[in-house]
């Protein structure tokens, strides 16, 4: 057995014009959970998106069990931020700040040509560390399948909500919005050019509502710094905005390689 690998952090910073929620404003129906008075924002502002993943155990097995043959147990957290940058006149403040800290384990299989990859079973709490009335937040336990074949990678994952006490529930209606699961397919395009695509969905018919984020990323322009230009409908784009449809266009930088 081995620890400590621990996985390149990602930083996306999106120079762009972010369109983001300015009326009306922030509301849940928990109590004490809207927000009554409007907030001068403007609808574009600076998004910060920080990753990093370390692995704490791996262990492989000494043959091959129901198709697996290894263990890995990861920790890992993603940081979302939306800057209100362009908004002087009250004092560029961040907007909302989402925090994601996860644990991971990752079944591997043998598979060494296309097909099937992996099988994450994953613990995920998702907040913006705000009081109320803005206070959002949830967890959830997930099952995600990874297969590859030739330049075309998919994710799939469904994950059930971890109910909380009533009182303490800052968004009971979370599921209708964020969905149930999602999916990510990315395409190598050969010369350091990808493009993916994130497909989140309720998974109800009665209230079908979804999301969907593209991402174009180009090769290193200047060090380890690629471009990439991202779209996104839906729900969700953050917690504060998890039942809020809009749509948004804009492009920035990846750092990967630190």
């Amino acid at each position: 057995m081995r620890s400590g690998a621990i996985a390149l952090p990602e930083l996306r910073v999106g120079l762009w014009p972010m369109s983001c929620r300015t009326k009306p404003p922030p509301s849940s129906p928990a109590p004490d959970h809207n927000v009554n008075t409007p907030r001068d924002l403007n609808s574009n502002e600076v998004k910060f998106q920080l990753s990093f993943k370390s692995e704490v155990i791996s262990r492989d097995f000494g043959g091959e069990f129901l198709g697996l043959s290894s263990a890995r147990l990861w920790f890992a957290y993603t940081q979302q931020s939306h800057w209100q940058v362009y908004t002087p006149s009250i004092s560029r403040p961040f907007r909302e700040t989402n925090y994601e800290p996860e644990a991971i384990l990752t079944l591997g299989t043998s598979n060494k040509g296309d097909g099937w990859k992996l099988l994450n079973i994953g613990l995920v709490h998702q907040s913006n560390g705000s009081s109320l009335p803005e206070s959002r937040g949830w967890n959830r336990i997930y099952a995600q399948g990874g297969w590859e074949w030739y330049r075309v990678s998919v994710l799939a994952r469904a994950w059930q909500r971890i109910p909380e006490k009533s009182e303490r529930d800052d968004n009971p209606d979370i599921k209708d919005y964020m969905g149930r699961g999602d999916a990510l397919v990315r395409w190598d395009l050969g010369g350091d050019y990808a493009v993916s695509l994130l497909a989140r969905h309720t998974l109800r018919s009665h209230t079908s509502r979804g999301f969907l984020q593209l991402d174009f990323t180009t090769s290193p322009l200047f060090g380890p710094a690629r471009g990439y230009i991202q779209m996104t409908s839906g729900y969700g784009e953050s917690l504060i905005d998890y039942n809020f449809r809009q749509r948004t266009l804009g492009l920035g930088f990846v750092y990967r390689e630190w």
